[in-house]
């Protein structure tokens, strides 16, 4: 069997709950009332103008300047002259020079060769000054150029020059066939006009051909294995030993016109 419980029940004191009831609705009523008063407040307050916020102090502060930076300027640069052609090709000597050069062959082509061709006339009219005289061939001569060569070039003046020029020509008549003939000097003085052209400032100047001299080889006698190897070539003249320990030999060789002519071979 279960034990037996005896329940206690306390006395619940109403008379003390009417009392505190009667406190708390005096709490209610002045929350109510604060309630109240804070509305009024806040409506009073929004009816109120706001004031602006204050600006932030602006606090100037002095900063020492540099200096203004001078823009930088161009050199100022003279304007270039105008110059001719001519002062411009003065910048390469070597160029002019070969230009010049080639006007001399050329002049000293036309000038010593008579063909009777009024293209030959002309050409030569071209080059030489406007007041000098074409040559005058007799009728029935002919003269061909066989070579022309520079031999010296000196500068005689701003851009005038005494250019000397070996020639050899071949001559023949009514009479005779061509015939070569000795080996004659032309000397031709040529300027640069103001266009840069090359041009003859006069007739030519027309001598024997300078003097050439010659030296000697001191050729000596060559051994007989070499000239036994050499014997296809031609007849042996003579040779000089090598550094190398070879020779140096000339011989006769023989070439495609039939015509034997001094020739040098190594042989090692």
């Amino acid at each position: 069997m279960e034990p037996e419980r005896h329940e206690v029940y306390e006395r619940i004191p109403w008379e003390h709950l009417d009392r505190h009831g009667g406190d708390r609705q005096w709490l209610y009523v002045g929350l109510a009332g604060a309630v109240a008063l804070g509305a009024l407040a806040y409506s009073f307050m929004r009816n109120q103008p706001i004031e602006p916020a204050p600006t932030a102090q602006v606090v100037l502060t002095t900063v020492a300047q540099t200096p203004p930076v001078a823009p930088i300027t161009e050199p100022t640069v003279a304007s270039p002259l105008v110059v001719s052609e001519a002062d411009l090709f003065a910048v390469e000597p070597e160029s002019l020079a070969r230009a010049v050069a080639a006007h001399a062959e050329w002049f000293v082509v036309e000038y010593m060769s008579v063909d009777g061709s009024e293209q030959s006339s002309t050409a030569l009219r071209s080059l030489l000054p406007a007041d000098v005289p074409l040559p005058e061939a007799p009728t029935g001569t002919q003269v061909f150029v066989d070579w022309v060569g520079v031999h010296r070039m000196t500068e005689i003046g701003d851009f005038r020059y005494e250019v000397e020029i070996l020639v050899r020509s071949l001559v023949a008549t009514t009479d005779r066939g061509f015939e070569r003939q000795p080996t004659r000097l032309v000397i031709v003085e040529v300027g640069i006009d103001d266009a840069g052209r090359s041009v003859v400032m006069g007739a030519p100047v027309v001598t024997d051909a300078p003097a050439v001299g010659s030296v000697t080889l001191d050729l000596s006698e060559v051994p007989d294995e070499i000239v036994a190897n050499l014997e296809d070539m031609g007849r042996v003249i003579g040779g000089k030993p090598t550094a190398d320990g070879g020779w140096s030999v000339v011989v006769m060789g023989h070439s495609s016109d039939g015509v034997a002519r001094p020739v040098t071979t190594v042989v090692r």
